[in-house]
């Protein structure tokens, strides 16, 4: 229920936004996804618990694949939406909040989705990423992202001291060539490629918009990927800064642990990103429904401010290091060994590698 009540709630604040042309409900989404969570995120007792161990989580199969539809809808209709409306205010508050709720509900929920057993499920998940021109994810997510976390070898990874500004393009082009390669090389020239797939929706999407909203709606909507784009890749800077898994004697690294993510325990804007700040467990057990994903203060570290927070920090480099930096070095030194130690969160096995 809490997961429903945030997501859905942002959601029908932005629908009737584009629905009735209203600059109200624009302004109310924007509130909503900003101030409104971080008041809520101060509240400690809103911190939700740990999911008692081994149960299942139907309903939250439910609304992320309910959350999958209702992306487009809000994409395509906003687009056009804006692309209806003079430039103002108003319409930068739609367009501001829309990019929020697909850059931290809609980005969280596809995630989820790629992760899931289901077919049809990560068939959703996929559409979601092609629709935000940001196909390749998928496959740099799972081929390389949950291979090769806290090292070197992943672009998405940001290295000790390495601003969000240089670590943008870096990570955006790397991961387009490592999931590539990552595909290749698991085809060998078998079936269809997936970058045809993303390369082909993505082309299909922006076609369409044009067709139907000319050229302003596409700008309006390539703005909206654009965004939620940078929002994926600052959840990516935040949530790996500077952390790294030991190196081996024999040169290979050392088992992805809790101690390789940075996490948070804010409870509202868990509830808005499907516990995506929790995500120590996610690296540990990917297979896990989100509701499931669970904390441990002493194992895995702990940022100081809600994610969006961090992100918005993320966003001044010398700031960031002024508040990060000394956590990495405070952090890194105890849990050199990369293991993260004996606990509840064991590594999980396998969970290295992740199947197609």
């Amino acid at each position: 229920m809490r997961f429903a009540a945030i997501t859905l709630s942002l959601a029908a604040l932005l629908g009737l936004a584009i629905v009735t042309g209203g600059a109200a409900a624009a302004w109310v989404a924007l509130a909503f996804v900003t101030l409104f969570a971080a008041g809520m995120d101060r509240i400690a007792a809103l911190a939700a618990p740990d999911a008692p161990a081994g149960a299942e989580f139907p309903a939250g199969t439910g609304l992320s694949a309910l959350l999958g539809m209702v992306h487009v809808p809000l994409l395509y209709g906003g687009a056009l939406a804006l692309a209806a409306r003079p430039v103002s205010a108003d319409a930068l508050a739609l367009f501001v909040a829309l990019a929020l709720f697909l850059g931290q509900v809609s980005n969280s929920n596809a995630h989820e989705l790629i992760h899931r057993g289901d077919r049809r499920l990560r068939a959703l998940g996929v559409a979601v990423y092609v629709t935000l021109l940001f196909g390749h994810h998928v496959s740099a997510h799972r081929r390389v992202h949950h291979v090769w976390a806290a090292t070197d070898r992943d672009p998405n990874s940001a290295r000790p001291g390495e601003g969000f500004w240089h670590f943008a393009p870096r990570a955006w082009w790397g991961s387009y060539l490592a999931g590539r390669r990552a595909e290749t090389a698991l085809r060998r020239g078998r079936g269809v490629h997936p970058y045809r797939v993303y390369a082909a929706g993505s082309v299909a999407s922006l076609a369409c918009v044009w067709a139907i909203g000319g050229g302003t709606a596409l700008a309006w909507y390539v703005g909206l990927c654009v965004y939620a784009q940078l929002q994926l890749l600052l959840s990516d800077y935040v949530q790996h800064y500077g952390l790294r898994r030991a190196r081996r004697a024999d040169g290979s690294w050392a088992p992805v642990g809790p101690a390789h993510s940075w996490n948070a325990p804010h409870g509202f804007t868990s509830g808005l990103m499907l516990n995506a700040p929790r995500h120590s467990d996610h690296h540990a057990h990917p297979g896990r429904a989100y509701p499931g994903l669970r904390l441990d203060r002493e194992m895995m570290p702990m940022l100081p401010y809600a994610l969006p927070v961090m992100a918005v920090i993320a966003l001044v480099p010398p700031l960031w290091r002024r508040v990060m930096d000394r956590r990495v070095r405070a952090w890194s030194a105890p849990h050199a060994s990369g293991t993260g130690g004996p606990g509840r969160f064991p590594v999980a096995p396998g969970s290295a590698t992740i199947g197609p």
